[in-house]
């Protein structure tokens, strides 16, 4: 795959597309909500217009094909193994997370989140009448102005200890923080929840996005009690096809869940979503994979380097899985909640603030564009922050 696939990103606008058509006027441009601007591979291109081509589009069903793809992308890519049995397929990652909720924890009891934190923990842990329960991740901070975060075990072991608390929802990889967790983190991890009681859901919907050279490491190869959230969304920018699925350990567990996904009305997929997935989960699919993942490591070595070189005072997180890098915004003394609408507002670029992942001094930036649209977007934000910090 040439990089000219990356470079050539379409105009998204008009196309009612979240990421660029929320945006308030023309001249915006959006590094902001988990959403690449990249086409997807060319083999799912293919797979969906031949789905398209048959003309109709009524309720779906799973076949073989389907579950061999899953599950033999996921044997023979991360040598972690399971059985189609142990699958429910849902609309997203997102759904599934609050169907596993409200299936295996009673109303006020406590659900376990490292922060900072993707947002939607929060909201599906509210929204099921239970109780947040956070054991913060510690940063560590480089000798290249650069940091990332380390687990707080002993945050983890009191927070896991309280009473009532029956579950913890773990990101893996984590965003924001950017980490892609170690086997001996992830075993660490079971360990203290398994000596407490307490289940771990594993939300590992950026797997496959790693800087070139790492590997993930499936938190199901630790935790055999572990419910697992899986899609090829992030990785292939299919989030609007919903379709993701949750890897289950035993009939009971499932049944649970399967219940509660009843409940929550999220049993049905669409027909694009499988028909995609069979053709992400392929040698071509991987093909196309190993070179997005190339290119965004290279818009990230440029953001490291601009900076590094342009604005020490902000610091970056060092990015090992995902396509969102975390910046410490904290010397301009600005709540990060203004930094993002003031940068909005006078600057004409979009990106998240922290406070919506449980901490207040960062912003997230979306590198997953074009190099050249990457680069006029940090043009803005390094420029709008050189002026704050001057003022």
């Amino acid at each position: 795959m040439e990089s000219s696939w990356f470079d050539d990103v379409p105009d998204r606008r008009g196309s009612g597309c979240m990421k660029w058509d929320e945006a308030p006027d023309s001249e915006t441009l959006p590094l902001w909500v988990a959403d690449m601007d990249f086409r997807t591979a060319p083999c799912v291109i293919r797979a969906l217009e031949k789905r398209v081509a048959h003309g109709v589009f009524g309720y779906t069903l799973l076949d073989d094909e389907y579950y061999h793809a899953l599950t033999e992308w996921f044997a023979s890519r991360h040598d972690y193994f399971f059985e189609r049995d142990a699958v429910i397929a849902v609309p997203g990652v997102v759904p599934a997370i609050s169907a596993i909720i409200k299936a295996l924890v009673p109303e006020r009891h406590g659900v376990i989140v490292q922060t900072p934190v993707y947002n939607c923990f929060f909201s599906s842990i509210r929204n099921n009448g239970c109780r947040i329960v956070e054991a913060p991740l510690k940063r560590v901070d480089g000798d290249d102005g650069t940091f990332s975060y380390l687990m707080d075990f002993n945050a983890l072991e009191e927070a896991a200890s309280q009473d009532d608390v029956d579950l913890m929802l773990l990101c893996n990889p984590h965003n924001p923080a950017g980490r892609l967790w170690t086997r001996a983190e992830l075993e660490k991890v079971a360990e203290i929840c398994r000596r407490n009681n307490v289940r771990v859901v594993s939300d590992e919907i950026h797997c496959e996005l790693t800087e070139p050279g790492r590997e993930y490491y499936p938190y199901g190869k630790v935790d055999e009690k572990a419910v697992i959230c899986l899609s090829p969304s992030k990785a292939f920018n299919t989030a609007g096809l919903q379709i993701a699925n949750i890897i289950t350990p035993d009939d009971e567990t499932k049944q649970k869940i399967d219940r509660a996904v009843n409940i929550n009305e999220v049993c049905d997929v669409n027909p694009f979503g499988p028909a995609a997935l069979k053709a992400e989960y392929s040698e071509e699919g991987y093909e196309w994979l190993c070179a997005l993942c190339g290119y965004l490591w290279a818009n990230y070595d440029m953001l490291l380097e601009r900076f590094s070189k342009e604005l020490p005072e902000c610091p970056v997180s060092r990015l090992e899985a995902t396509y969102l890098p975390w910046v410490d915004v904290s010397a301009l003394g600005i709540p990060a909640e203004k930094i993002e609408e003031r940068m909005l507002k006078e600057a004409k670029v979009w990106v998240n603030c922290s406070e919506m992942y449980g901490a207040d001094g960062y912003i997230r930036i979306n590198i997953a564009t074009s190099a050249a649209r990457l680069s006029e977007g940090l043009d803005r934000i390094i420029g709008w922050l050189k002026k704050e910090l001057k003022a």
